[in-house]
């Protein structure tokens, strides 16, 4: 039998999934060539009956939904029935999920703390609901500001007090160690007044922490984020911030990683409605705002977390070691799981509708598309590693759901994929049989400039291998490219500019000491490692709060380790307004490049064309968006008319971008 006549058959197969699955053209088809690479015949059906079956199961799903939710849209607004939520009638109704429950009650200030008298009435499929009347006078029996907790009679007849997982604001007050959840039901909660800006085509991101948005050692505010920190991002030219560590956390010290109450706003900087103005303001400086979403896993703790909700080891994770990250140390959802699709999806609605996020940055997405989380595998690009049993087709679905969801309620949103792996077409449509993101992170990017600076010297860059890391993406899909990020910032690894300069940092960044060798190339390389990176690695750029003008040393957040100190817990910009010091020179040149793309839009443009990577020049050449960009990276080698070849004949004038600065872009 040939390669056609085998492929053909295959095909009558495949057409019968097709149909089976609804789909009235050939676009998964397609897409599910462009997965592949291989031209032997096993390997392209088990590819394609894998994507297919992937599909089919998104599709099951999502009928399923439709036949007993009454459709995703009513599915994903559970956030206001379930947990306490208050009626126009001052009436309150409480819903939960806690399947391994003998009983639960609610219990607060609003009640003396009595454990009993106010039960829940069970329901099917382990949800226990509650409707608690108004007062005589009409207004709430739950007062905002009120302490509340559920209290759970386990299997084994404890009685456990927990937050609720859908508690909006917990609060740690001073002396305790646990969270307190606390009713938010302000009379008057803040009203938004401004649209969200339109769905950007040049994505310029400032990854962004509220806590640390200070030069003071302290946890800093939503509201000095706002009025100190919006107007500088602007004025940097950026478009979009991606907030981190918004999602509450009990542990600072996790970068907002271990999240312990996923729908509330963390109350270590504020109010809810301090956020929702943050938003709001950003919203009138035409900038998007995105949340640094955590559904890949969450914090193991018990008394103010998710953790055994309901008193087993199960509830919203899988039970027994599946159900542990064995490296962070954390808990894993069962995506399969009815309720912790309600859960994870009402969740990012939550933060669409309530707060203005314009969109998510998914964390952790490798450890959701692999059953060994991508732990001690290094993904070659072969396409074996992306098809077969170690995909978890669960994590996958639901992330199909979510992106299916937000494009269809939501489709001016943006999401991001953190995926090291590489897996293909997950920033394709779901129409297509894709992941569905907008776009993925360029992971590869800043681990090789991190591998250049360390271990090679400068005459021994590699131009062939810098164009190859940049320019290595599928150009059906998106990518976000940036020379550092919070990774690189934090304690345990340094930033491009500590790893260029080290200690001289400390000694000869003023303008009144001399330009020494040090400072000179680290300034220099500081500069074309992002502008080569922000013209060539991707379609979207991102830079973390305070690299852009080389913060010094590191970050560190309090920790029994550094004695709780916050000294490297903060953003130093103040160093960028003393003139007097060199930072401001990186800081112009950051602003003066997000302004030229601004003009020239060459992250909404086709891929660069590499005209020229001269390995002993060190010189590379590259055309994009009508622009014509040379760069030499040779330590001591300058040029005279050299040349390069260009698509377009003509005179191309020498720009510098403080040129353009003063004469075209304003």
């Amino acid at each position: 039998m040939t390669f056609l006549d085998e492929l053909v058959k295959q095909w009558q197969i495949i057409s019968s999934m097709l149909a089976a699955c609804c789909i009235a053209d050939f676009s998964v088809f397609r897409v599910c060539l462009l997965k592949l690479t291989v031209v032997d015949v096993p390997g392209l059906c088990n590819s394609l009956y894998d994507a297919l079956a992937q599909y089919a199961l998104f599709y099951k799903r999502l009928k399923s939904i439709d036949d007993n939710e009454g459709g995703l849209n009513k599915f994903s607004k559970s956030y206001k029935s379930f947990g306490v939520n208050q009626f126009v009638d001052g009436g309150v109704y409480c819903k939960e999920w806690a399947p391994g429950a003998e009983a639960v009650f609610l219990t607060g200030d609003f009640n003396g703390w009595n454990p009993f008298s106010h039960p829940y009435k069970k329901m099917d499929y382990g949800k226990w609901e509650l409707f608690i009347p108004p007062g005589q006078d009409g207004f709430s029996p739950v007062p905002h500001g009120s302490k509340l907790k559920v209290v759970i009679r386990a299997q084994n007849g404890e009685l456990l007090y927990r937050i609720s997982p859908w508690a909006r604001y917990v609060v740690r007050y001073e002396g305790k160690v646990n969270y307190d959840w606390v009713h938010w039901d302000p009379p008057q909660t803040y009203i938004r007044k401004h649209r969200s800006p339109k769905k950007l085509k040049s994505l310029r991101i400032y990854e962004s922490h509220v806590g640390i948005a200070s030069p003071e050692g302290k946890i800093a505010s939503y509201k000095n984020f706002t009025f100190n920190v919006l107007p500088r991002i602007r004025d940097l030219g950026y478009n979009c911030i991606q907030l981190m560590a918004v999602m509450e956390h009990a542990y600072y010290a996790s970068f907002g990683y271990q999240v312990t109450s996923f729908f509330a706003a963390s109350s270590r900087y504020g109010t809810p409605d301090d956020l929702k103005e943050l938003i709001d303001v950003a919203h009138s400086m035409g900038i998007t705002v995105l949340l640094d979403v955590v559904h890949s896993h969450a914090s193991k703790n018990s008394e103010d977390g998710l953790n055994k909700f309901d008193g087993t080891d199960s509830c919203f994770f899988h039970s027994g070691s599946r159900g542990t990250h064995r490296i962070w140390d954390s808990r894993l959802f069962d995506y399969a799981n009815w309720e912790v699709l309600r859960f994870l999806l009402s969740n990012l609605r939550m933060w669409i509708e309530d707060y203005g996020f314009d969109g998510f940055r998914f964390d952790g997405v490798t450890s959701m598309l692999y059953h060994n989380h991508g732990i001690g595998k290094e993904f070659s690009g072969d396409y074996n590693e992306y098809f077969g049993l170690d995909v978890d087709e669960d994590a996958l679905c639901y992330l199909m759901l979510a992106n299916h969801m937000i494009n269809f309620l939501h489709p001016e949103c943006i999401t991001i994929a953190e995926d090291v792996s590489g897996m293909p077409a997950l920033c394709r449509p779901v129409a297509e049989g894709g992941g569905g993101f907008d776009y993925r992170l360029a992971m590869a990017i800043p681990d090789k400039w991190i591998k250049i600076i360390k271990e090679l010297k400068d005459e021994d860059w590699n131009m062939g291998n810098i164009v190859y890391t940049l320019t290595n993406r599928r150009c059906d899909e998106k990518y976000i490219a940036y020379a550092e990020s919070h990774d690189q910032a934090l304690v345990g690894d340094k930033t491009l500019a500590f790893r260029l300069m080290d200690a001289e940092m400390y000694t000869n960044m003023s303008v009144f000491t001399p330009l020494t060798p040090v400072i000179d190339r680290g300034i220099q390389l500081h500069k074309m490692i992002r502008l080569i990176t922000h013209t060539l690695g991707g379609d979207g750029y991102l830079n973390f709060m305070g690299n852009e003008f080389g913060h010094p040393e590191w970050l560190d957040f309090p920790r029994k380790g550094n004695n709780e100190s916050f000294h490297y817990a903060r953003r130093q910009f103040n160093l960028t307004d003393d003139h007097l010091l060199r930072y401001k020179f990186l800081n112009e040149f950051d602003r003066d490049m997000n302004k030229l793309e601004e003009k020239f839009g060459w992250l909404a443009s086709p891929p660069a064309y590499v005209t020229e990577k001269h390995e002993s020049n060190k010189v590379i050449a590259f055309e994009r968006a009508g622009l014509l960009f040379i760069f030499n990276f040779h330590p001591y080698e300058s040029y005279v008319d050299y040349r390069v070849g260009v698509e377009v004949p003509g005179k191309y004038p020498f720009l510098t971008l403080s040129f353009l600065q003063r004469n075209l872009l304003n």
